[in-house]
């Protein structure tokens, strides 16, 4: 993880210093943003899981049977691994990787408009383009 002079940043820390300037909502790019953090991306062939991160590799491996929209889904999903200096998937990491994706993935404004004219979540996250796991990461982590 990168530190800010001699002290090592907080999982919190890196995770706000990635986001600061990115695109968010369908102008983020995952693709993009995996080349900028020096991580190497693979799409494969996976028996059980949807993307694997191995941070020992700095690489990522996704899943060939997704959709293209998955797919970018899952990379975000895996960009949080990273970033978060995650090395197991516990519970509470998972929940962290999704928080990271969604907030990467879900642009506040179109969510803003979205509410205006739709009360229903699962429309909402079909309009942003995640699932409703994703959508409800996002308002969860809004809320904390």
């Amino acid at each position: 993880m990168r530190s800010r002079g001699n002290k090592p940043l907080t999982p919190t820390q890196s995770w706000v210093g990635t986001n600061l300037k990115r695109p968010r909502g369908r102008a983020y790019d995952p693709w993009r943003h995996a080349e900028e953090l020096g991580i190497d991306v693979y799409v494969r062939r996976l028996r059980s899981a949807h993307g694997l991160w191995f941070p020992e590799y700095g690489e990522i491996l996704i899943s060939d049977r997704l959709r293209l929209r998955d797919q970018r889904i899952t990379l975000a999903h895996e960009i949080g691994h990273s970033v978060l200096g995650h090395t197991d998937d516990r519970p509470k990491h998972e929940k962290q990787a999704d928080q990271f994706a969604a907030r990467n993935l879900i642009d506040p404004d179109e969510l803003a408009d979205l509410y205006e004219w739709c009360p229903d979540e699962r429309r909402i996250a079909a309009e942003l383009g995640v699932t409703t796991t994703l959508f409800r990461a996002y308002v969860l982590s809004r809320a904390a």
